[in-house]
């Protein structure tokens, strides 16, 4: 597979990336799909701030093919200001609850601009033996976070802080080109949104029999909630869910990997939200062979996406989940790799050119 690395490409993970976009915030992601989508195609939203990405070309009225990625990513919410300037904040998303301490985040304040803070507890110093030796894992309420106040007052005078403004991890997209090796915030599902706008660009020019839509839906974070607003716009008769999935090669034993880095992307049977179409999901497996892709298959036990309400949605879908590799979702960091997002792209484009309303009927 040829890896060599388009720099636009770079250019829209790492702007993906950056995006400030927790659930229910997803503007600045918008702007980002507007500036790469450029001439290809119309790019709207709506009131869910769910991105549509159409194709400039006119629609031949045959099957519809979406193409769907999430475009948040776990957050915080202000929950209110205590009498010492530090912030009570509630997540927006499920976290890891490890990663959290001693991490720097942006508040976004009452005039829109993002102020850098800490994720802080109880320093070692000032903790009662009985705390020191507690072994429970720490609530989201154990943490505060710290702009730098001294008083509510000035919290929200000086500072501009005001409860119900969102926040996200202050992470900004790295790429070590030698070893392959992405490091930044929100891959989860952001580099699941780049591969879906670069497989449209690759597909604008193709004639293909299906008519394709992308989407870039929001608030899957919190229960798949965009989705299922998107998926009755659309009204497709198939689908791909693009995600960026949890890598399992750096805790599993060696005989359970199944969606290691650097291997391909990984398309998931079932977890504990989806059935995949097995018809489906064995197309793709024997597409891929047949054409030499990357492919990592898998079986997840927990776990869920927006494929569940696709699936069942209108009167059914054939749905399956693409989902690059990410190692650590949820925190605050993630590392993925050029080379799996290249695959993932690869594998998109070959399903798309070689669907047809007989082969989606089959499903």
């Amino acid at each position: 597979m040829n890896t060599n690395i388009n720099p636009k490409s770079l250019e829209l993970i790492a702007d993906l990336s950056n995006a400030f976009g927790p659930s229910g915030f997803e503007d600045a992601v918008f702007d980002v799909a507007k500036k790469h989508c450029g001439d290809m195609a119309q790019v709207t939203d709506d009131c869910l701030r769910n991105i549509y990405i159409r194709p400039n070309k006119p629609a031949k009225g045959l099957p519809i093919f979406m193409l769907d990625a999430h475009c948040d990513e776990v957050g915080f919410m202000v929950h209110s200001i205590r009498p010492n300037g530090t912030l009570r904040f509630v997540s927006l998303g499920g976290w890891n609850m490890d990663s959290l301490p001693s991490s720097k985040v942006l508040v976004r304040n009452a005039e829109g601009r993002y102020l850098p803070g800490l994720i802080a507890s109880k320093p070692v110093h000032f903790k009662t033996a009985a705390e020191r030796s507690q072994g429970a894992a720490p609530a989201i309420s154990d943490y505060i976070i710290d702009v730098g106040a001294s008083s509510a007052e000035e919290a929200v005078e000086v500072f501009k802080i005001r409860i119900g403004e969102p926040i996200v991890s202050d992470v900004q997209f790295q790429y070590d080109e030698e070893h392959d090796v992405m490091i930044g915030k929100g891959f989860d599902c952001r580099i699941g949104c780049a591969a879906l706008i670069e497989a449209m660009h690759r597909l604008q020019d193709e004639e293909l029999d299906v008519d394709l839509v992308g989407v870039l839906s929001s608030q899957e974070e919190v229960g798949e909630r965009g989705v299922k607003v998107a998926v009755n716009q659309v009204r497709p008769q198939i689908a791909i869910c693009f995600e960026g999935c949890p890598a399992d090669d750096t805790f599993t034993e060696p005989y359970a990997i199944q969606t290691a880095l650097k291997k391909g992307p990984m398309i998931r049977f079932m977890d504990k939200s989806i059935i995949c179409n097995p018809r489906y999901q064995r197309y793709a497996l024997d597409l891929a062979e047949k054409q030499g892709l990357a492919i990592q298959s898998s079986v997840r036990e927990g776990g869920g996406n927006n494929g569940a309400m696709v699936s069942t949605a209108l009167d059914g879908i054939p749905v399956i989940v693409v989902g690059v590799p990410v190692r650590y979702i949820h925190s605050h960091y993630g590392i993925t790799s050029y080379y799996d997002f290249e695959a993932t792209v690869q594998l998109a484009v070959a399903i798309v050119k070689s669907m047809n309303e007989e082969i989606i009927k089959s499903f």
